[in-house]
């Protein structure tokens, strides 16, 4: 498929490349795995480790989807907060998810096991849009700080300049256990050694429907072929409802937009520390330094699937508040995709019998995901406990139905979006 989105920065720079090959032989396995992103991955590297034979289906080619697109920051936790985490959910549970969602950084150590070039640099500012934030960052900071010995910098926003030239935050917090980098590099990084391992990946083949049995093994009926499993992993995320239209109903897409510029002169000036930013709006922006010094700059978000017509020009007024010294540069690349969101803003993570999925990372995915299709393989060979912290989190159909679901949900995020423009 052509996708008119995908004029991306990653995809005309990625330094892994691999050519596509359909499936030879046989095509009965232990895994079957649907989604060549981040959790597909991860989830058929990790069952290969674990000497089950893999088959990973993509229907376009790997990394197509958010994985290849995102704006490549590594930040640890969920999108709720710590504190929020454990108000809700006790202290011995909070302390599971943040041993599994702050502490495990599964991304660093696929990256370091394996030697995937993918530019990975450190830091990570979240800046605050008013004073009110900057009050709320400081007091999640002391949490983490106090009750898990998480350490990040609290900075004034006097001491703002130490990491982004520009006039329009309260304050931040600046996180050195986080970081960015390149996905799409990232993720053909994984796999190259998902096939080292022994999965086969097939890409440009759609799956149909999966067809489950009573006695727990499963078919996908793909585009070309029927391909027989004793497990099916469901990774396709923004497109789950395609393969299982109950499982689409816990999501809404929502449409993000990515620019980058041209080599900047002045690049080190606008981020002095390289750390990539996200601001605390709830339609924010966030962006981060390219290896071969572009700013990289997601902003704006759209409710409706068709794209803009300009996407450089879609986010160019984003960028130019932010950076109003650059206002003018030279965009080269601009792309977007759908990043997909649940009603709790949890990712939601389960099984049906012997079928996994886990999707609805809400923005907050770059980690979890790999982390995600880890525990997916861990629940498969036998050893459940960790993946269960994960599919425990609450979740819940977003309501309307077929037809209402989307244009629901729509109005409610139009609302936040209006917050943040009235202060």
């Amino acid at each position: 498929m052509t996708d008119p989105l995908n004029h991306s920065y990653y995809a005309a720079t990625a330094h892994e490349r691999r050519p596509q090959r359909d499936i030879e032989g046989d095509l009965e396995c232990d895994v079957a795995v649907i989604g060549g992103g981040f959790t597909g991955l991860s989830a058929a590297l990790a069952c290969a480790e674990r000497g089950f034979s893999v088959i990973l289906i993509e229907r376009e080619h790997i990394g197509f989807g958010a994985s290849g697109r995102n704006g490549g920051q590594l930040i640890p936790g969920l999108r709720w907060t710590a504190s929020e985490l454990e108000e809700e959910f006790g202290r011995e549970r909070a302390d599971v998810l943040f041993d599994l969602c702050w502490r495990d950084n599964r991304v660093k150590a696929r990256i370091a096991k394996h030697g995937i070039d993918c530019d990975l640099k450190a830091g990570h500012l979240e800046a605050a849009w008013t004073p009110k934030d900057f009050g709320a960052m400081r007091r999640e900071a002391e949490f983490l700080e106090n009750r898990f010995g998480y350490r990040s910098e609290i900075v004034a926003k006097a001491d703002m300049g130490a990491h982004i030239a520009s006039p329009l935050y309260y304050g931040g917090v600046h996180d050195p256990q986080a970081g960015h980098f390149h996905p799409l590099t990232y993720a053909l990084g994984l796999a190259k050694a998902a096939e080292a391992a022994g999965v086969r990946i097939w890409e440009g083949e759609p799956v149909r429907r999966i067809v489950a049995f009573s006695d727990g093994s499963s078919e996908l009926v793909t585009e070309r072929a029927i391909v027989g499993a004793r497990y099916v992993i469901d990774a396709t995320d923004s497109w789950i409802g395609d393969v299982e239209p109950d499982l689409g109903r816990y999501t809404v897409p929502i449409m993000n937009y990515n620019i980058a510029t041209e080599p900047l002169a002045n690049a080190d000036t606008l981020l002095p520390s390289d750390a990539a930013v996200a601001d605390s709006r709830f339609v924010l922006n966030y962006f981060r330094l390219s290896v071969d010094k572009r700013l990289i700059f997601g902003g704006g978000e759209r409710y409706s699937q068709t794209p803009p017509r300009d996407i450089a020009a879609f986010v160019r007024p984003f960028m130019a508040e932010v950076f109003p010294q650059i206002a003018d540069a030279r965009i080269d690349y601009g792309w977007g995709g759908a990043v997909t969101v649940t009603r709790n803003r949890l990712p939601h993570v389960g099984r049906d019998g012997n079928i996994f999925y886990a999707h609805g990372f809400s923005g907050h995915g770059a980690l979890v995901t790999t982390l995600a299709g880890e525990l997916i393989a861990e629940a498969m060979a036998g050893t459940a406990e960790r993946f269960d912290v994960l599919a425990n989190l609450p979740s819940k159909p977003f309501p309307g139905g077929q037809w209402l679901r989307r244009p629901l949900a729509t109005l409610g995020l139009l609302w936040y979006a209006l917050r943040d423009r009235l202060g």
